[in-house]
């Protein structure tokens, strides 16, 4: 149960459309931060433009709507003036891999003390439902409507191979697991990464046969596999599922961080 002290009751009812996995991310993050006993006065919640990036309205705590894909920017700004502040950018895949995609790369480069927490549904919700670099090959969008032929961004992967210290990722359905994987982002010095694999009933589902949240969550749902799984059928040479893509703790590591708090 998230303190009801954490959210902007002003700013309800949010804008999400029905079945949207962003809230559930939303209560899993501040879950996290509840857990860490951060104070409000000391965090620090950034955001770019997209459907994920209004969270942090939502949040009674400082807070910077930023320009799109400049989330990150913004927050290595906040931590080389205010160290001891507890950084959390919300982005989505637009907003991040797409005209963000430089900023993010040098964000894992660095590897600022932030935790960044990405909403991953495929498209750009907001502004059309346009395809992103994270749309599957096939998958029909509004600028692909034959289906998209472009291979997909792997995005915790480029946040591995840049240097992010810690990286994982979950599902809006694996809410425990999820936000366990936050929590422990935030006690990792350096930039920690979670990507969170989420609906869209709108704007992808609708366009792609899956046309309740249901059908939605649960191709997600069986679409995940653990990593150690994962890891174990490829060394023993059998198949994997088409369409599968991996959960849990991908990296965790020590690399030098910048901006870690005096």
């Amino acid at each position: 149960m998230i303190a009801p002290d954490w959210f902007r009751e002003d700013r309800l009812p949010h804008i999400y459309c029905t079945g949207c996995g962003n809230g559930t991310v939303i209560n899993c993050t501040l879950a996290a931060v509840e857990e860490m006993g951060w104070k409000r006065d000391e965090t620090v919640f950034v955001s770019g433009i997209g459907c994920s990036s209004r969270a942090p309205g939502y949040i009674l705590a400082d807070s910077l709507h930023t320009t799109h894909g400049r989330a990150l920017a913004f927050a290595t700004g906040v931590k080389m003036a205010r160290p001891e502040f507890n950084v959390v950018v919300f982005t989505g895949d637009g907003d991040l891999a797409a005209i963000g995609g430089n900023h993010f790369i040098h964000a894992c480069r660095r590897n600022v003390d932030m935790t960044v927490v990405c909403m991953n549904n495929h498209i750009y919700g907001m502004t059309g439902g346009q395809g992103s670099p994270t749309t599957p090959p096939g998958a029909i969008s509004s600028t692909t409507p034959y289906g998209a032929s472009e291979p997909a961004f792997d995005l915790a992967e480029l946040a591995i191979a840049a240097g992010a210290n810690h990286v994982a990722r979950w599902t809006s359905y694996h809410v425990k697991e999820l936000t366990k994987a936050v929590a422990v982002g935030m006690q990792t010095p350096g930039l920690s990464f979670i990507e969170v694999r989420t609906q869209c009933p709108t704007n992808y589902g609708r366009h792609n046969k899956l046309r309740t949240v249901s059908a939605m969550v649960e191709y997600i749902r069986s679409h995940a596999m653990l990593v150690e799984k994962y890891n174990r059928l490829t060394a023993e040479g059998k198949p994997i599922p088409e369409g599968t893509f991996t959960v849990g703790e991908l990296v965790r590591r020590n690399r030098p961080a910048m901006g870690v708090r005096r």
